[in-house]
């Protein structure tokens, strides 16, 4: 059995710049980090007991006899693409609800390669996961993706993740005393708003406007290393919840999926109570939304949101990792074949291991 941990991510600028769309013509890079709420991914071969082959858990419970039977599409093509063939059961946990803005289905890809290839008793690089995973998902399962998430859930931390014109990836860490780093993360409020939404279909309007948004994906760009710089400096904190807001201004123009009456109602809210600056995380529509507010002022954020619920976090450097491991289950015994006799008469064969 292999369990894998896999962090979600929050994305504070860049948004935008890493579709290939944008990126092969003007370079792309965003500012991000891995916070401490994780996807689980729970790997093993299936023992020969039962009368499906594999099964597989998620918010559905799958029992099938063919791999190409399973109906959830990242585990049918990752079994594929790494050539399964025996049965296998994987169950998937999350602390946090998927399609909210916080990379949840690339958490969830990048942990379950990293589980397979861990029951292969193969130790990939966190390189090589974010890249399969980026390949799983654009090229594979033809999700409208950009690339910072697969990457950032797989090597975790506080990054500027830079990608360039011909497909490479830039991983730089952001270096800043702990000092800091710790004031910075109390600046930060998490909500979630209460409603979910498919990102690759607002990201697939997106795509098809970065033609004619060219001056606003230019300016979030820039808005990386202006984030940056305010952070490894001497420079007030309060700037980033500044930036922040000029930020999801700049986002929500791109187009009318990305926000909605009830996500301005939420954000000026909390703007009226102090917070600086924000922004809907992900592709938008719904989710998770973040809030920069001076600790002094989170009282009154707090009240004023008291509907909705907050989720304290922090950041984390681990990126994807095997929490459990012990490949050999029983597949590495001789295998022995033996006919199962049921109660109402039929029967089976049983490959076993003794």
């Amino acid at each position: 059995m292999i369990i894998s941990r896999t962090p979600y991510r929050i994305s504070f600028f860049g948004g935008g710049t890493d579709y290939p769309v944008w990126y092969r013509e003007n370079g792309g890079a965003v500012l991000s980090t891995s916070i401490n709420k994780y996807c689980y991914i729970t790997c093993r071969y299936l023992p020969p007991f039962f009368q499906h082959k594999s099964r597989i858990v998620y918010s559905k419970i799958e029992d099938v006899k063919n791999n190409e039977d399973i109906e959830h599409p990242a585990v049918r093509e990752t079994l594929k693409y790494l050539d399964f063939t025996d049965g296998v059961e994987i169950h998937h946990d999350g602390d946090l609800p998927a399609r909210t803005g916080l990379g949840s289905s690339s958490s969830f890809t990048v942990g379950l390669l990293h589980g397979l290839y861990g029951l292969k008793q193969i130790m990939p690089t966190k390189m090589k996961l974010a890249l399969e995973a980026i390949y799983m998902e654009r090229d594979v399962l033809k999700e409208n993706v950009g690339n910072q998430d697969q990457v950032c859930a797989a090597h975790g931390g506080l990054n500027k993740i830079s990608f360039t014109t011909d497909d490479k990836v830039r991983i730089d860490p952001i270096i800043i005393n702990m000092e800091r780093l710790r004031l910075f993360e109390k600046h930060l409020m998490l909500y979630f708003t209460g409603f979910s939404r498919f990102a690759s279909q607002i990201a697939a309007k997106q795509i098809r406007a970065t033609k004619n948004k060219m001056n606003e994906l230019r300016t979030m760009y820039q808005m990386v290393d202006e984030g940056l710089n305010i952070l490894t400096t001497s420079r007030d904190l309060i700037e980033f919840g500044d930036l922040l807001h000029e930020g999801w201004l700049l986002k929500r123009s791109l187009t009318d999926l990305i926000s909605t009456t009830v996500i301005d109602e939420i954000y000026e809210t909390a703007r009226s109570a102090g917070a600086v600056g924000g922004k809907l995380l992900g592709a938008g529509g719904g989710g998770f939304m973040l809030f920069f507010v001076n600790p002094d002022d989170q009282k009154r954020v707090k009240g004023a949101l008291k509907g909705l619920l907050r989720v304290p976090f922090k950041f984390e450097t681990g990126g994807s990792q095997v929490i459990f491991y012990e490949p050999n289950a029983y597949n590495n015994y001789k295998k022995e074949s033996y006919t199962l006799d049921a109660m109402d008469g039929s029967s089976r064969e049983l490959i076993w291991t003794q």
